[in-house]
């Protein structure tokens, strides 16, 4: 073989070589376009590496077109490429197929963390605490249980006291009053007298009344009434006739008025229940001196009373006032001791107090109405209303053969002036 021919298939081959080089290099581009065009389809913009690719691709074009063993090599590379091509589009789904499989995959994602939240166990919420509330309950306990023995304490001292006899409960048919109110009915005594069998003092005390504090009202004794099943006759005598019942039935029968519970009490209790609450006396101003027919001689002016200046105070009839002014002084005496409550170490001793008063006393009031009813006691510290029956310009005196000297009075009067004072 010549060096010619040498040459000619020498360079033939280096010819064959570039071309494919720069086709394979122009496939390689244009595949790189066509996956940016995939991913990016409204980029229409060629970049500069593309604007060579397609310049060189074009001079390769002409080159093979103008030789044709170029151009049948090229067609045969071109038929192998665009088969090559197809299987990898085969083996790459288009995006309109991966859309459905991409949103199942999320949609079971989704599903799957809702499935994770409801297995894990729900927060339990912590429950606020309440020191405050937990201190207001502990403490109510501890004054309830105080009060309660305090109570019995005192009620046990007053029964064991070999200076009073013991006295029993009766029998009472209490009901409660129109507005709702269960009025407790007072009755005082004095033994002394060998007057047991006749009520000195008669009044009624409400608590839950409409207005919710201490209303007390005083009957006068020698005020002419009808007892039922016995006449007329002073009101005093009811409870000799037929003890606390019967005055009772007196009171309804005669002024309408209802009670519920009752307490009779005798005035040398009175004393120690006093002494008891107020070891250093009850503050009051007396109206006037008084010293006919007490056991000690009270002066006139503000002071301190122990329990039996206090008692001789509010018993004291001796003057021209007989009868109305000692129940206007046991009034006095009953707002004064109300107003002695705002000390918290009477409060404090209240329940023993009153232990010992319904220790000496014959009652049937419990000790459950007094504590519902405390705050209608502490009311009373600012003052008792007070009612006195017969009420003004409704009597007169008169006399009566079984009674002596009464009070005749207008009873539809009363009745309308005791509606009115525990309704206001």
């Amino acid at each position: 073989m010549s060096r010619m021919e040498k040459n000619k298939k020498l360079h033939e081959r280096l010819e064959k070589e570039s071309s494919q080089a720069a086709k394979e290099s122009i496939f390689a581009r244009r595949e790189a376009k066509r996956r940016n065009q995939r991913v990016r389809p409204s980029d229409s913009t060629p970049s500069a590496d593309e604007e060579v690719g397609d310049i060189s691709y074009q001079n390769t074009q002409q080159s093979r077109a103008s030789d044709p063993r170029v151009a049948q090599s090229f067609r045969e590379q071109t038929q192998v490429g665009s088969i090559k091509t197809e299987g990898r589009k085969s083996a790459i789904p288009p995006l309109s197929a991966q859309g459905p499989a991409i949103h199942q995959s999320q949609e079971q994602s989704k599903q799957k963390a809702q499935k994770l939240k409801k297995s894990k166990p729900p927060k339990q919420k912590k429950k606020r605490k309440h020191p405050v509330l937990r201190i207001v309950i502990r403490v109510l306990l501890v004054l309830f249980a105080y009060s309660l023995i305090a109570f019995l304490v005192g009620q046990q001292v007053a029964r064991s006291d070999a200076a009073f006899a013991t006295t029993d409960e009766e029998t009472f048919n209490g009901t409660a009053a129109a507005n709702g109110a269960r009025n407790i009915l007072l009755i005082g005594s004095d033994s002394r007298e060998g007057e047991a069998g006749r009520a000195d003092t008669i009044m009624v005390l409400q608590l839950d009344g409409p207005s919710k504090k201490p209303k007390l009202i005083s009957f006068m004794r020698d005020t002419l009434v009808t007892i039922p099943g016995y006449g007329e006759n002073k009101i005093n005598a009811a409870y000799a006739f037929g003890g606390a019942d019967l005055v009772r039935e007196t009171l309804a029968e005669n002024f309408g008025l209802e009670t519920n519970y009752y307490a009779k009490v005798d005035f040398r209790s009175f004393e120690k229940v006093i002494d008891t609450l107020f070891p250093s006396g009850v503050a009051i101003n007396a109206e006037k001196d008084m010293s006919k027919n007490l056991e000690v001689a009270i002066k006139q002016g503000q002071q301190q009373m122990n329990g039996l200046e206090l008692l001789q105070y509010a018993r004291f009839r001796m003057d021209e006032e007989g009868d109305f002014g000692r129940v206007r002084r046991q009034q006095q005496v009953m707002d004064a001791i109300f107003s002695e409550m705002k000390n918290p170490l009477a409060i404090l001793k209240l329940p023993y107090a009153a232990g010992k008063v319904l220790g000496y006393a014959s009652t049937n009031l419990p000790m459950s109405f007094l504590l519902k009813n405390t705050l209608s006691i502490a009311r009373g510290a600012g003052g008792i209303d007070s009612l006195t029956v017969p009420v003004a310009d409704s009597w007169q005196y008169g006399s009566s053969a079984s009674a002596g000297s009464v009070l005749v009075v207008n009873l539809e009067t009363n009745q309308q002036a005791i509606r009115n004072f525990l309704n206001e």
